[in-house]
């Protein structure tokens, strides 16, 4: 039998193991603990992450213990972990996830292709770096991906909720009344800025001042818009303006924002095209209009 072969079914035997262990040991989810997630108002995605961690997550928790980290880089992370909403104390699980694919990508190469079969070292050596670096980079790009899609969805969502916390001010709510309602709204259970509003009324609640609330709020979301809310909050509060005039002003200017960016994506579109149409449909188009008139003039210039 090949060297080939015999690796293979070693790594498949060793892999259908590991997930074997995997499977037992993760563990399962009663009908009782079912029920209870379906009757949780502040319901986010991705709430996997926010569940006790389960056995493979410790484990990847004890590697990424092991990698150095400075303080800055550890700062950066953890921020954004903290704005994709995630807890920061998973910062281990993600390093050690970062470790395991700079591993896992390197080790698969050089088992399935680089031994049995690549000759030159050199390459070799290259593509063993380079699979590492991006095991590395995935989950750095995973996290951003996830960070800018629950910005996205903040920025989509904060007019409306503001345009329902006007409504509960004018109907005589004070501002933390108005924010607890708009969180309990069965249209925003599930957004990220209702869970982060929530957050800033649980603060308020444990003894935090308002206006510090307010403005971290608008730092750990890492979202301008939230912090312009935050800012015009403290502001009003401050100058002891109309509550319910400046959010409505606040509101229509958002939309405004809005409606202006979703123009700007519009007018890029016709440039955003030319590059599929001329590599993908052009080419295309040549073929099926000029193919046949080129096959006839092939045909008529070997008959002579």
């Amino acid at each position: 039998m090949p060297l080939f072969a015999i690796v293979t079914l070693v790594f498949l035997g060793i892999a259908s193991v590991l997930f074997s262990l995997f499977y037992l040991l993760v563990p399962k989810k009663t009908v009782l603990e079912e029920r209870i997630e379906s009757l949780t108002p502040y319901k986010e995605e991705f709430t996997i992450l926010e569940r006790p961690l389960t056995a493979w997550q410790k484990f990847l928790g004890r590697l990424g213990k092991k990698i150095p980290l400075r303080p800055q880089d550890y700062g950066k992370y953890m921020k954004l972990l903290v704005a994709a909403g995630i807890k920061k104390e998973r910062i281990t699980v993600f390093m050690g996830f970062k470790m395991l694919l700079t591993l896992i990508l390197p080790a698969a190469y050089l088992i399935f292709y680089g031994i049995p079969v690549e000759k030159d070292y050199a390459t070799k050596i290259l593509f063993t770096a380079g699979l590492a670096i991006l095991g590395f980079l995935i989950p750095t790009f995973w996290l951003r991906n996830r960070l800018n899609k629950r910005q996205i969805r903040i920025f989509h969502d904060l007019p409306d909720m503001l345009d329902l916390m006007t409504v509960c001010v004018e109907a005589g709510l004070s501002m933390d009344a108005a924010m607890i309602k708009v969180c309990e709204d069965e249209q925003f259970k599930k957004s990220p800025l209702a869970n982060e509003i929530k957050i800033a009324t649980q603060e308020t609640r444990a003894g935090k001042p308002r206006l510090d609330a307010l403005r971290d709020m608008g730092e750990r979301a890492m979202v301008d818009d939230l912090k312009s809310f935050a800012a015009m909050l403290i502001q009003t509060e401050r100058l002891g303006t109309s509550l319910a005039h400046s959010l409505r002003v606040f509101s229509d200017s958002l939309r405004t924002i809005r409606r202006q960016k979703a123009e700007e994506a519009a007018a890029k579109t016709s440039v955003k095209l030319i590059f599929p149409l001329v590599f993908f449909i052009f080419p295309a188009l040549l073929v099926v209009i000029l193919g046949p008139a080129v096959l006839r003039i092939m045909k008529f210039f070997t008959e002579f």
